[in-house]
């Protein structure tokens, strides 16, 4: 099997090259980015006849997207650039999938929901309520895709952190080992999840799809949700950051997130049910905590 996997060079991306180091799949990876250790081939997703060029070479099976643009405050005001990567681009790749018949694993957000005020985890089948630009494209981006025709599995994520390129873990361990006190929301409530168990996640949806990948359709075409298991806030996360990385001299204070004003609203509970996504393809979830622990302890020993 031939998979393409875009935006290889990010967290996500990244994850897939380590699981994947002795993979019996082939993996072609791409980026607009290069990366000085990574073989990566060129590719901008928002050319779609890039993308069929690169498709058709390579005889691809299985696109996984994981590109996008996830600065939330800078796109309230790049919303056409926003557009164009989070909305255009996974069109560009739903239609080449659709013209070879391939399957499209494509990632997108819990930032789709926010607007109303959940209690619950929020189902694949709840209708977006996104509260910002960054929500929004990603929203277009999933309609884009299901009114393509092609094969595809998007899988809404929340809460990333890796070993990898910058995100909330790296940066709470250098704030609490270098900062005396530090104050976090603890009014926004979701799950982290590990890049690293998102991917094996990934790959268990493209062995379940190997199985009758030449079919024009595929059973399991739809939307799911991944993240960790349980349900923390921010303050809660970086608290345990602290804890694992053996930082204790950094005092770690609760606060409201209108005390960092920020030009767009992030949802405050946006915990995703993963029911479905369980069910569907046998995947076994780790707990939030326990992922946290590894990935905390493969930067320290890097």
């Amino acid at each position: 099997m031939n998979v393409l996997v875009t935006g290889a060079n990010g967290q996500l991306g990244n994850e897939m090259r380590v699981i994947n180091r002795d993979s019996a799949e082939r993996f072609v990876y791409t980026d607009v980015n290069q990366v000085e250790g990574n073989e990566t081939i060129h590719l901008d997703i928002t050319d779609i006849d890039a993308v069929r060029s690169i498709v058709k070479e390579n005889k691809i099976d299985v696109i996984v997207n994981c590109a996008a643009y996830t600065n939330v405050d800078a796109a309230e005001e790049n919303e056409p650039l926003a557009e164009m990567l989070n909305a255009k681009a996974p069109q560009n790749l739903a239609v080449v999938a659709s013209e070879n018949n391939a399957l499209l694993v494509h990632v997108s957000t819990d930032y789709v929901f926010g607007k109303e005020p959940y209690n619950r985890p929020c189902r694949e089948d709840q209708q977006g309520t996104p509260t910002g630009v960054y929500g929004m494209t990603k929203l277009h981006g999933e309609e884009n895709i299901m009114a393509s025709g092609c094969k595809y599995v998007i899988i809404r994520t929340a809460w990333l952190y890796s070993e990898y390129g910058k995100n909330f873990c790296k940066t709470m361990l250098n704030l609490t080992s270098s900062k005396p006190r530090l104050k976090v929301v603890f009014d926004q409530v979701g799950t982290p999840t590990y890049a690293l168990d998102l991917a094996k996640a990934i790959m268990a949806i493209i062995a379940d799809y190997s199985a009758d990948m030449n079919a024009q359709s595929y059973a399991h075409t739809g939307i799911y949700h991944y993240s960790n298991e349980g349900v923390c806030s921010w303050f809660d996360f970086t608290k345990m950051i602290a804890e694992y990385s053996g930082q204790t001299v950094c005092s770690i204070e609760p606060c409201h997130s209108n005390e960092f004003p920020s030009p767009v609203v992030r949802p405050s509970y946006s915990v995703l049910d993963k029911t479905k996504i369980k069910e569907t393809f046998g995947i076994s979830v780790p707990y939030w905590t326990d992922s946290l622990r590894k990935c905390i302890e493969n930067i320290k020993g890097k």
